[in-house]
């Protein structure tokens, strides 16, 4: 494994709360009003990128007007030196409005953050943040290859070397608005003859890479994420490589930031849903002398279900940034295994609320013309189960979990 440089900080600046927050942090009203504007947008062209499953360009063009995609960068290298709650804010808000929009801007934050944390002293990565920030350059990534699907600790595809010139080809399965992108950052193998595991992570920007359309993106929801499936083909200059090795990344960033912010726009996802299924009964009730309609009991569900999975999110926000600071807690069993199952958490939590709402509507929850639709939302939700799939982690999870003793009280 990579050791992070002496001397370097290997942390992100993460920050919950007003009175801790840095004079480099923007004001929260400040950003809680970008949110909203470039939400509105989003909400606007939701069903229309939707129904033609296309890049939700209008909603990422306000994005960047309102400066929000390099809100993590210090203010320094040019951004407003905002903590990862700022950011999963950010995730909840443009969910609401559009699930798509939001996850592309949670995906584009996760590499940010990648970048941010395991840079180093590199030159290039720096000049790459300051361009992120003054051009509002948009990330994307590729993790997923060939026949490995879903394990992005194993890469197939090497990073191939010729002086300080690099080069890299790989049958992405996935990679998601690669065609929109404006860089993407990729794991490949170290070199030919490396492990699989031995893994790297590279930054080409768009003039660094060609793609070859392999899969096509038809699917229930999320339609507007594009993930499409690529041959990428790369090249660069040897710099553009992180310093940091992508186990130490996979661990101290990409896995918890990346369960964070997906688990983040899932809830905003919800809270849309829930914020129909509230209209739908204050305007029955309404229009029965303020009788409630049976779909009552199912609101409420919705509205509980909704609280909870907002709690699961901002206690593993809590836990993340009292570990960030720690690496060995951050690599800890017992960290690990709370980031994997806030992920499956937050996934069941999220469809459940949505389910609840639906039913809260009934039929008129259930039609796609009408102002009290959930069609879209339930589609949309029901990606976050098979994001890096809920089996996968709870099988990985279950051996893990012999090794940890049961809790022998309730607190502590």
């Amino acid at each position: 494994m990579t050791r992070p440089q002496a001397g370097r900080k290997n942390t992100l600046t993460l920050q919950v709360g007003a009175d801790n927050r840095p004079e480099s942090v923007p004001a929260s009203g400040d950003l809680k009003s970008r949110t909203e504007a470039a939400a509105a947008v989003a909400a606007a062209n939701a069903a229309r990128v939707d129904r033609d499953a296309r890049f939700p360009e209008e909603a990422i063009t306000a994005v960047r007007a309102q400066r929000l995609l390099g809100i993590m960068v210090p203010r320094e290298l040019g951004g407003d030196g905002a903590g990862l709650s700022d950011v999963v804010d950010v995730c909840y808000g443009l969910g609401r409005a559009c699930s798509s929009t939001a996850m592309i801007y949670a995906m584009h934050q996760i590499m940010v953050a990648c970048v941010l944390r395991h840079r180093g002293n590199n030159a290039w990565h720096e000049r790459l943040l300051r361009r992120l920030c003054a051009e509002q350059l948009l990330l994307a990534s590729s993790t997923t290859e060939g026949k490995g699907g879903g394990n992005v600790r194993s890469s197939e595809a090497p990073i191939e070397r010729s002086g300080s010139r690099i080069s890299l080809e790989r049958r992405a399965t996935v990679i998601s608005y690669g065609a929109d992108a404006d860089a993407i950052v990729t794991t490949a193998r170290r070199a030919a003859d490396a492990a699989a595991s031995d893994q790297v992570l590279a930054v080409f920007l768009k003039e660094d890479y060609s793609l070859e359309p392999l899969v096509a993106w038809d699917t229930l929801g999320m339609r507007g994420t594009c993930s499409a499936g690529f041959t990428l083909r790369a090249g660069g200059d040897s710099d553009q490589i992180l310093p940091d090795a992508y186990e130490l990344i996979h661990v101290q960033t990409m896995t918890p930031v990346a369960h964070l912010t997906w688990a983040s726009v899932w809830a905003g996802v919800a809270a849309g849903a829930v914020e129909r299924a509230q209209f739908f009964i204050r305007n029955a009730a309404r229009q029965a002398s303020g009788q409630l309609p049976p779909g009552a009991a199912h609101y409420t569900r919705a509205t509980s279900s909704l609280l909870t999975l907002r709690g699961v999110v901002a206690a593993l926000l809590r836990r993340f940034e009292q570990a960030s600071h720690d690496q060995a807690a951050l690599a800890s069993l017992d960290f690990q295994t709370m980031v994997n199952l806030t992920k499956v958490e937050a996934s069941e939590l999220a469809v459940s609320t949505v389910m609840s709402a639906l039913r809260a509507c009934g039929l008129s929850g259930y039609r796609n013309d009408g102002e009290f639709s959930v069609g879209r939302y339930l589609r949309d939700v029901l990606s976050s189960p098979i994001m890096i799939n809920n089996d996968r982690i709870l099988a990985n999870a279950a051996a893990a979990s012999l090794m940890s003793a049961v809790p022998g009280s309730l607190i502590g």
